[in-house]
């Protein structure tokens, strides 16, 4: 999905923006091939009750209510029950950051301007005066989501939002006790280790090897494991917290 033409809707206001998705997928991609020819694999869409491959058209998507049972929902169906404006990013709240944990973020896109961006950017100043950011609901790809939308630079970042449902945690709470100096010396560590979140500098050790090995195959060369560092397991625990904090000074 790219260079998406929608708005924000803010109040009486709308805001023409062009939404762009900001990650990208940064895994090696592989084929499959059969071992035995080096040829890709095909997938095909078998029904084994008829016995014969299906096309796309004839696919519909069904609900199993009981085993083996099912109700179909053709696309005019679905598109049906898609809520009103679903092409627009309707705010609901403005709320502050710190009251949504991260756990709750899920994708993020870039809203850029669409036309002069008068509405864009005095949107934009306002929500750096008040601190807060945007609670929305939209849709994309025809599922529907909350979103956040926050200033970041000077521009709109739109972070969908997983629900409560879907975020599954162990609700049972834990009960822990803490010895004094052990938690003193975790400080110190945590202390000594204290630096600034800086992206740019870490790097997908595991995808560079991938790709490093593909060049190195593909010059005829041989694969070397990469070499780890083997450390010596401390089981007592003030140990460990009194190496850790001399070895990091």
């Amino acid at each position: 999905m790219a260079n998406i033409h929608s708005n924000i809707s803010f109040g009486l206001v709308n805001i023409p923006i062009i939404e762009n998705p900001i990650i990208k997928n940064n895994d090696t991609s592989f084929n499959q091939l059969h071992e035995k020819c080096l040829h890709r694999i095909s997938y095909v869409k078998y029904c084994p009750h008829c016995k014969k491959n299906i096309k796309e058209k004839d696919i519909v998507k069904g609900y199993e209510y009981e085993k083996d049972k099912y109700i179909v929902f053709k696309k005019d169906e679905l598109n049906k029950l898609k809520p009103e404006n679903e092409k627009e990013i309707e705010i609901i709240s403005f709320v502050q950051l710190k009251e949504i944990d991260p756990i709750y973020f899920e994708k993020s896109y870039e809203l850029n301007f669409s036309g002069k961006g008068k509405s864009y950017f005095l949107f934009c100043e306002a929500l750096k005066k008040t601190g807060l950011v945007a609670l929305a609901k939209t849709v994309i790809s025809s599922k529907f989501y909350y979103s956040i939308l926050r200033l970041f630079e000077n521009k709109i970042i739109m972070t969908t939002l997983f629900f409560e449902e879907e975020v599954n945690l162990n609700e049972e709470k834990i009960k822990y006790d803490v010895n004094e100096k052990e938690l003193n010396l975790a400080i110190k560590l945590i202390e000594s280790l204290k630096g600034k979140f800086e992206p740019e500098k870490y790097k997908d050790e595991y995808q560079e090897n991938i790709r490093n090995a593909i060049d190195k195959k593909i010059n005829g060369k041989t694969i070397k494991s990469t070499k780890k560092t083997s450390r010596k397991q401390i089981n007592d625990l003030m140990e460990a917290l009194e190496k850790s904090l001399k070895e990091s000074k």
